[in-house]
């Protein structure tokens, strides 16, 4: 039977009905591209961490614990006070991308605990210290250090190491669609009793101070007595908060602090910082409204939480009036919802039984569902300036998206990191839906839907990549992910939708046209994309033309469109089994596959192959002006994503769509030199399959020798985006007497190229390793248990591929598991992390791992893409031998 949280998801597809409240705030839009107003683009600059307490946000908000509706007009969220600081804690503190000596840095302590696909339940964990915050240590120190030195964290600061801090738990729970809970449970860590003043805030998002007509009316807050916020808003109706046991109720306007930030005079007389001057001023009345109205306002409690022990507050947000008792219910709702998640999850997790599994892939689930963001951008309104501003528009000299004016955005979409990355990345999310789908299909199918419609889309077909730059160019895998989120939409509910699928095949051609037009330069199969995503995995930065001038051919972009043909072939077919006419379709990239088969073995019928006989290893090619070609011999990720090229179709497929088995068969008849590059097609593997795949037997077995090799690509805690083999031989490259230099760097980057905050020349990243391992089971699909290979290389354990796959996903998850050291590898060399009984049970999803020791490194809440080792779990439960998951050996 289908759990009570379960038939709440099935009840709408779109965002609205119980998905309406959620955690749709940022942590961060301060220092984002759509606050940025400045003639040349310095978004960090425009609107720093100091400013954000004065400045209203045009696009967006922010807040710590937050939630808000679906379009994000009324926010709510947590701010705290220590006693100590000079600032209220509203907002999580981190370092612009400028400051940081990796980029930027959230330089806080909080944990994703847990929540619902409706947000029927969730819960946070905040960690804040009870000394005064070290805003001015964490920045000087880290101005100090190079790129060579790691991150100055808040943890380094010592700051924690006595105790001395509050674990505040931030949870919700609905009573229905329109009615939500929240309790803030503080607990004090310290020997000492210590004051905390919390500020549970209610605000309106800022749209009627931009000079747009439509948007002029101003919603209203109103206090009712001590105890009752009255939410009045033109669009969404009128709410109440209800405010347990508050001490007094704080009121402002959500409007910019001109005065402060521009030496203006102030259009609102208690603008956006009132309540914090308030505080810190020590309860000054003069700054916060005396009527009790506004557009911001907090419930105050002031409370002094003993030594060990913990306080409490509740507080309820509804459209109903509940005058007599309005936390009657509370506890009875509570339990229930919280029953309801336990039920969810129980049914969702059926198959893992390692409570250590079970405990890191809730969070994993947890931290995509909180990951979730409004996102707002309207980039004509924003090129052209509003016609109302704090201070008068400049115009813009680096008009950055200028050629996506299209562009209008206002969906919930999942972040890749609301703190660090709290804007729109294509290829980020195409990832996270796999383990979206698990918990709410419909969400899933709606994140690709959307991102290719015509208002995201560039009429040209081009996917955007990210809010810095919509024109880069990142991995076509949209493909991909479509047909995965089918496949796990599909093994849901037991049927296939097909109208998902048809709709997403028509945009996914446009975007695969704009590919083939615009990056294969020569026509010949090849392709240049660009960084594609990997950074500062190249020689030289990909992006940009090249020093020398010429081009590069590369082996990344073309197995990626390798793969992307595969799977534009097998939507193709599924649709065709209902829809014959596409069998036309599958036709057209079954032959574009052999075509950019062919080309990477002779390019443009020049004998320049992308891959190397002598290294046995895919490379890049380098076109110079001369005329000449030569291989660019760096052992990375660039030479493994051939194998990602893979797709399997069986012999009762094929009967079913006559027209498209007689072309293939007609094209490898009269087209021997194409028939030839397909792996053993006349062959029909395990269950009567046909392979399609970049890589026959041998090349397949030489690269997996290579990626297996503890010296090369295997680290103990997955595959490499470098080989070590650079460690000690780093590949030079020499131009006009400068030397360019590719390394093994297994942790943070140690150059500024794309900023500096991710590395591909060393540690682990989980969105290629899933993509390995869910390709490598492909071939196994095929081969069966006769394709062995050793595993790992050099050590003389010869197993199939399935088995040697499952330990290299087991690598992967054991970055989170706590090891026969009693160590977690995430945590590093942290002590507090690894052994306090506080900080035990809480998973970080980091945005990469370190190539040797499995730290966490980059972005500390990316559970986007690194949230797939939800799904390495269902994979090693699915795949791991019978005797592997009863004898006790799980760990």
């Amino acid at each position: 039977m289908p759990t009570a949280e379960r038939e709440r998801i099935y009840e709408r597809a779109d965002n609205k009905g119980w998905k309406k409240w959620g955690p749709y705030l940022s942590e961060r839009a301060w220092g984002s591209v759509r606050e940025d107003y400045s003639p040349y683009g310095d978004a960090w600059n425009y609107v720093t961490h100091d400013m954000a307490r004065s400045r209203a946000y045009r696009w967006g908000e922010e807040g710590i614990g937050g939630i808000s509706d679906n379009k994000g007009h009324i926010c709510f969220a947590l701010g705290f006070w220590n006693h100590k600081d000079n600032i209220i804690k509203e907002r999580l503190f981190g370092l612009s991308g400028p400051e940081g000596n990796h980029g930027e840095d959230v330089k806080e302590l909080y944990y994703y605990l847990d929540s619902t696909p409706t947000h029927s339940y969730m819960k946070m964990l905040y960690k804040y210290p009870q000394q005064e915050f070290p805003y001015n240590r964490l920045v000087i120190e880290t101005s100090r250090r190079g790129r060579q030195e790691p991150e100055f964290e808040l943890l380094d600061t010592g700051i924690f190491d006595n105790d001395e801090y509050f674990d505040i738990f931030i949870e919700y729970a609905k009573s229905d669609q329109n009615d939500w809970l929240a309790k803030i449970t503080v607990h004090n860590r310290s020997a000492e009793v210590a004051p905390l003043t919390i500020l549970p805030t209610l605000w309106f998002r800022n749209t009627w101070a931009w000079g747009y007509e439509q948007y002029n009316a101003r919603p209203m807050l109103n206090g009712i007595g001590n105890k009752q916020i009255e939410v009045n808003h033109k669009q969404l109706g009128k709410y109440k908060l209800y405010c347990e046991d508050a001490d007094a109720l704080l009121f402002c306007d959500n409007d910019t602090n001109t005065d402060r930030l521009y030496g203006r005079p102030n259009v609102a007389k208690y603008p956006k910082d009132a309540i914090n001057n308030f505080i810190i001023s020590g309860g000054k009345k003069s700054f916060i409204n005396p009527n009790q109205i506004g557009t911001k306002a907090s419930a105050q409690y002031v409370r002094q939480v003993p030594a060990g022990g913990s306080v409490t507050i509740r507080l309820r947000f509804s459209d109903q009036t509940l005058l007599s008792q309005p936390f009657g219910d509370f506890d009875e709702i509570w339990n229930k919802r919280l029953d309801e998640a336990d039920a969810f999850f129980a049914d969702l997790q059926k198959n893992v039984t390692d409570p250590e599994l079970l405990a890191i892939q809730r969070q994993a689930y947890a931290g995509m569902l909180w990951n979730k963001q409004f996102y707002y951008y309207n980039v004509n309104e924003w090129l052209k300036g509003d016609p109302k501003m704090p201070v008068p528009f400049q115009g813009r000299v680096y008009a950055r998206n200028e050629n996506w004016r299209h562009m209008y955005t206002a969906n919930i979409l999942s972040m890749p990191d609301k703190w660090e990355y709290p804007w729109f990345a294509a290829w980020d999310l195409a990832f996270h839906t796999l383990t979206l789908a698990r918990l709410d299909p419909h969400f899933a199918k709606r994140q690709l839907a959307v991102i290719l419609r015509e208002y995201y889309m560039h009429p040209n077909g081009q996917i955007p990549a990210y809010e810095w730059n919509f024109s880069d160019v990142n991995p076509p895998v949209h493909a991909w992910a479509t047909w995965k989120v089918y496949e796990i939409d599909r093994d849901l509910n037991g049927v296939g939708d097909v109208a998902f699928l048809e709709r997403a095949f028509h945009k996914l051609l446009l975007n695969f046209t704009w590919w083939v037009n615009r990056k294969d330069v020569s026509g010949n199969n090849i392709f240049g994309g660009g960084f594609l995503g990997l950074d500062n995995i190249g020689v030289f930065d990909r992006s940009q033309p090249l020093p020398m001038g010429g081009r590069i051919e590369q082996a990344d972009g073309t197995g990626w469109m390798a793969m992307y043909t595969l799977n534009m072939l097998r939507i193709a077919c599924e649709i065709s089994l209902t829809r014959p006419s596409y069998q036309d379709m599958a036709s057209k990239f079954f032959e574009h596959f052999l075509h950019i088969a062919s080309a990477m073995n002779n390019l443009g019928k020049q004998n320049i192959s992308l891959w190397d006989e002598v290294d046995q290893f895919y490379y890049d090619v380098l076109h110079t002006p001369d005329q000449n070609a030569r291989l660019l011999k760096i052992r990375s990720m660039v030479g493994l994503i051939p194998l990602f090229a893979v797709e399997i179709l069986d012999e009762d497929l094929l009967s079913r769509l006559p027209d498209f088995k007689r072309r293939v068969e007609w094209v490898l008849t009269n087209r021997p030199d194409l028939a030839s590059l397909i792996s053993r097609w006349h062959e029909p593997g395990k269950g009567e399959t046909h392979l399609l795949s970049l890589l026959r037997g041998h090349r397949m077995k030489m690269i997996l020798k290579r990626m297996f090799d503890e010296t090369e690509f295997l680290s103990d805690y997955g595959i490499r985006a470098l080989s070590k083999y650079h460690e000690q031989t780093p590949y030079q490259f020499e131009l006009n007497s400068e030397i360019f230099q590719v390394r093994y760097v297994p942790a943070e980057s140690e150059m500024s190229m794309f900023g500096g905050n991710s590395n591909w020349r060393g540690p682990i990243w989980f969105p290629v390793n899933f993509l390995l391992i869910d390709s490598l089971l492909k071939f196994y699909q095929y081969y069966g248990d006769d394709f062995e290979v050793e595993y790992p290389t050099n050590s003389g354990q010869v197993m199939s591929v399935k088995d040697a796959t499952v330990q290299v996903a087991e690598r992967l998850i054991n970055i989170f598991r706590r090891g026969a050291d009693g160590r977690i590898p995430a945590y590093g060399f942290d002590e507090k992390m690894q052994h306090d009984k506080n900080f035990q049970g809480l998973y970080l999803f980091y945005e990469y791992f370190h190539g040797d020791n499995g730290a966490g490194l980059g972005a500390n809440h990316q559970t986007g893409w690194t949230g797939l080792v939800a799904d390495l779990i269902e994979y090693w439960y699915k795949y791991q031998p019978a005797n592997m998951l009863t004898t006790g050996t799980e760990k």
